[in-house]
């Protein structure tokens, strides 16, 4: 290179050798950074309220504000309400009948106390590939049809095989009508065929499985649901909006209270998909830190029986 080469370039040379090049992130963070921020997040999870559908042998749950559980000394009387307005804050009192409510985890101490309970479950469940086997159409013409080893394998001559670790969640359609409480009570519904699951647990070797009404199947002795529990497999329930999951490509973020010998959890899935995805939200798309503020303060409402927007 001549020195009249050189001259057109030598301030962008210069600011080369005084800018710091910068240092390769640590860890994963440039995984988050080349993967995750830019990813598309669809929430599987429906919202706990105090009539959601339930069977019927557990009951409704109630929600009421918390009260001071003992005198405190003039800032709170024993059994008094907290308020914004005397106490600056507020809270809860949830009276839960059971921990099978809502968008569930499953472990398999739920049907064999041999098993591990919820908080007896490994970390290494909190992000898993996502498989979505989609059978809406046999439900539309019977509500009471039951995954197959077919649907598996026609699902795999499309998509491929189902990963070795993954979770796959069985998309039937039955959560449209969530939150009407008349679900829990609807017979037949949208199962899993016992041979379905052997199939996927047995030769897939997948971590557990997922379905959108509150069992595993409808067969008298949920044979599906106790062969998993005594074989060691947990599974998911409940879980909504497989509708704006794609079949394959997506992880699941899987995330549950961790009670000490709960035999059932409350879940939160997060589908991870693509940032191309046409559905979901991605990190900056929304206020995330601060949070917005909203002109309708939260407010009990007796007739609901829970907190609501005013």
């Amino acid at each position: 290179m001549n020195l009249k080469t050189f001259l057109p370039i030598a301030p962008l040379f210069a600011l080369a050798l005084t800018t710091p090049v910068r240092a390769e992130e640590p860890g994963l963070w440039q995984v988050y950074n080349d993967t995750f921020k830019s990813a598309k997040y669809v929430d599987l999870t429906h919202t706990i309220t105090p009539d959601i559908p339930v069977w019927s042998g557990f009951g409704n749950s109630t929600f009421s504000p918390a009260k001071a559980g003992t005198d405190l000394d003039g800032y709170a009387a024993k059994g008094e309400v907290f308020t914004f307005e005397k106490h600056g804050f507020e809270a809860t009192n949830y009276v839960l009948q059971t921990d099978q409510l809502g968008t569930q985890l499953d472990p398999p101490a739920h049907w064999a106390p041999e098993y591990p309970a919820i908080d007896e479950l490994p970390a290494t469940y909190t992000i898993r590939p996502l498989v979505v086997i989609n059978i809406e159409d046999k439900v539309e013409k019977d509500f009471g049809y039951a995954l197959q080893v077919s649907d598996i394998t026609d699902f795999e001559a499309q998509y491929g095989t189902i990963p070795e670790g993954s979770v796959v969640f069985v998309r039937s359609g039955w959560s449209k009508d969530w939150p009407d409480p008349e679900l829990a009570k609807r017979k037949p519904f949208p199962g899993v065929g016992l041979d379905a699951l052997k199939f996927l647990h047995l030769e897939r070797k997948i971590l557990f499985h997922g379905h959108e009404p509150l069992d595993t199947d409808a067969t008298p002795t949920l044979e599906g649901e106790y062969w998993l529990m005594h074989n060691g497999f947990a599974q998911a329930e409940g879980v909504a909006n497989l509708d704006k999951v794609p079949p394959v490509g997506a992880l699941v973020a899987i995330g549950f209270p961790k009670f000490g010998g709960g035999l059932g959890g409350y879940a939160r899935y997060i589908a991870i998909c693509p940032p191309d995805w046409q559905y979901g939200i991605s990190v900056g798309e929304v206020a995330e830190a601060p949070l917005p503020k909203s002109d309708k303060p939260l407010a009990f409402d007796p007739a609901r029986g829970m907190r609501v927007r005013q």
